[in-house]
């Protein structure tokens, strides 16, 4: 495998702190979401930096390759024109999916989120095969990043190491390593970031994210919003242990601080790529009492009974892939459900983690719906108000259509209740919504029926 380019020390780009990334002292690169950039009118603080030389690094959240479907020509041209226009060496995605499958019955439903990929035969022969898509369609490199999870698969095949291990053999795909994940999959599955570190390929390493996240009630919540933890600095001094990474960047996403404390965070980084190898280690790992239900096969069994790997030009196609493609597909559907829709939970999983998992993609789906649509939390009388009836609406109602297209329908659900009780708040949800929609709202009459049809569901 060709050496990756080096990048340096990064920082994510964001709109909110644009002008405080402009100003870090010794910035090398930075990496933007990629869907929220349009390759034909570059943010004007993205193309100053372009002008001094910062490279720019396009990472996608939507692609969802790991998913059971394969992946969307257009999501994929979409990332490739961002990584044009930007002139970036390499685009980057994650392990994961974010929706449920054309396979699975029912209604496509989204997750908002980035959800864990089984560690089965099956999930890695449809990944493999999704990656290859995508290569031959992206016209630069690909590397995927390990993503933090709050639930486990039941019968997994697999290690996370062993996983990416042969996705790698198998495809040729770079990775992009978060360390504050692996931190985050200790405390909630059980799993050992240092093992980890010791079994993936290491020479296929792209770059490496760094972020803060905060524990709560015995659950690591990877949130962005935070300062980076000791723990996850010393997660990346055992890694450099091992490799000099081409890459480093941390990602902040919300909350933002000053622009000296994110200097601050970047030096200290930098700090522990250039010290001496080894000398921050990680705390030694100890399986906690209700790991070994989560996670009986992290500490290296799963390799022992396991079956031999699919050759590098990828067993499983033709009938057999697609059968797995069926299998993983309702499966993913059975959990996303569980988790957006209010069904009941599938066998084997553990249920409070799902329920914690559940609360946490509602709760960021009314922050988001409350970013596009400013407008809804003062009409329903505050944060507390809009929250609470949000929540309420999105508890048996996934989402289908995109967050602008959510609000319309949580303010179409709220009027077809007659709701909000005020009138004069009534009165102006109204107008937002006709204005939005370019149509009257449903007459009483419509309101009722629909009020009946969703009772009798």
């Amino acid at each position: 495998m060709k050496p990756m380019a080096h990048l340096g020390v990064g920082i994510g780009w964001r709109p909110e702190i644009a002008a405080a990334v402009e100003g870090l002292p010794g910035l090398d690169w930075v990496e933007v979401v990629a869907e929220n950039i349009c390759p034909g009118h570059l943010p004007e603080s993205l193309l100053r930096l372009l002008e001094r030389g910062v490279r720019v690094v396009p990472h996608g959240v939507s692609l969802g390759i790991g998913g059971a479907d394969r992946p969307d020509p257009a999501k994929l041209a979409a990332l490739g024109e961002r990584a044009v226009a930007l002139g970036a060496p390499l685009v980057t995605e994650h392990i994961a999916f974010v929706r449920t499958s054309s396979v699975a019955p029912g209604p496509v439903l989204e997750a908002g989120h980035l959800l864990p990929v089984a560690r089965t035969r099956d999930a890695l022969d449809v990944l493999c095969e999704n990656v290859r898509i995508a290569q031959d369609a992206l016209p630069v490199p690909l590397a995927l990043e390990n993503i933090a999870a709050l639930v486990s698969w039941p019968g997994e095949e697999l290690t996370e190491a062993q996983f990416l291990t042969e996705l790698v053999e198998r495809t040729g795909v770079r990775l992009l390593i978060d360390v504050a994940n692996l931190h985050t999959n200790r405390v909630n599955r059980g799993e050992d970031p240092v093992a980890v570190l010791d079994g993936i390929p290491l020479e296929a390493l792209a770059y490496v994210h760094v972020a803060g996240g905060v524990e709560r009630g015995g659950v690591w919540h990877d949130t962005h919003a935070h300062p980076v933890p000791g723990v996850v600095l010393d997660v990346l001094a055992e890694l450099r242990s091992r490799v000099d990474p081409p890459g480093v960047l941390l990602e902040r996403d919300d909350d933002f601080p000053p622009e000296a404390e994110l200097a601050g965070e970047l030096a200290a980084i930098r700090g522990v790529l250039g010290g001496p190898a080894g000398a921050v280690p990680y705390p030694p790992f100890h399986r906690s009492p209700g790991s070994a239900r989560t996670r009986a096969s992290n500490a290296g069994e799963a390799g022992s009974g396991s079956d031999p790997a699919p050759d590098a030009d990828g067993a499983g196609s033709g009938v057999g892939l697609d059968s797995a493609r069926t299998r993983v597909g309702i499966g993913q559907a059975a959990l996303l459900s569980a988790l957006v829709a209010g069904t009941p939970v599938p066998e084997g999983f553990d249920r409070q983690r799902v329920r914690v998992q559940a609360r946490a993609l509602a709760a960021k789906r009314a922050g988001i719906v409350a970013g596009v649509a400013p407008e809804l939390t003062g009409i329903l009388g505050g944060e507390d108000a809009y929250r609470e009836a949000f929540l309420g609406y999105a508890r048996h109602r996934p989402m289908t259509g995109g967050y602008r297209r959510d609000a319309m329908d949580f303010a179409e659900h709220l009027l077809v209740r007659d709701l909000p009780a005020d009138p004069a708040a009534r009165r102006r949800l109204t107008l937002w919504w006709r204005d939005r929609a370019g149509a009257r709202p449903p007459g009483r009459a419509v309101r009722w029926a629909r009020a009946l049809v969703g009772r009798a569901a």
